[in-house]
């Protein structure tokens, strides 16, 4: 049975523009971020509830089949000395690339400030999930909407320093 699409869905998830300008975009903004050390492109604030928008990390994994590094820039939730971060690719059918390399290769590396730290990086299940993501979406109401528009479990992933 075919999903039907909410009403409220940017069409534009469904184009075949959509992965390479996220591409770009992302290369656009990791670089921003690296050369300034997080002083520039550690906050979004486009669509966010709050005005000083919400933190911004660079996640670096290694690609499951090239072996490459990627670095992505992703929203996160800090929590304590770890880093919480959420699979939603802006609540698409797929899980992100990302999430597909931590799963198979779950050392990272995240980047909250002038340097990147090492990472373990694991899914989080049950009560401590649900849990999570109440906190998320408190954090970045767009997630709830997210969830919505897709039939899978958005992941929430947590990061621990090793």
């Amino acid at each position: 049975m075919e999903r039907t699409v909410p009403d409220d869905r940017p069409k534009f998830f469904d184009s075949t523009l959509f992965a390479p300008a996220m591409k770009a975009l992302t290369r656009g903004h990791v670089a921003l971020f690296r050369a300034t050390g997080g002083r520039l492109g550690s906050r979004f604030r486009f669509g966010s509830a709050f005005p000083s928008g919400v933190p911004v990390c660079l996640l670096t994994t290694r690609g499951r089949k090239s072996g490459k590094l990627r670095t992505m820039a992703l929203l996160y939730l800090p929590d304590g000395d770890r880093v919480v971060l959420v699979a939603s690719r802006g609540g698409t059918g797929k899980h992100p690339q990302w999430y597909l390399n931590v799963g198979a290769n779950p050392k990272v590396a995240v980047q909250t400030g002038r340097r990147p730290r090492p990472m373990l990086a694991r899914t989080a299940e049950g009560d401590e999930r649900a849990d999570l993501w109440r906190r998320l979406v408190d954090f970045y109401p767009e997630y709830a909407d997210y969830q919505r528009w897709t039939d899978r479990t958005i992941p929430v992933v947590i990061c621990t320093p090793t």
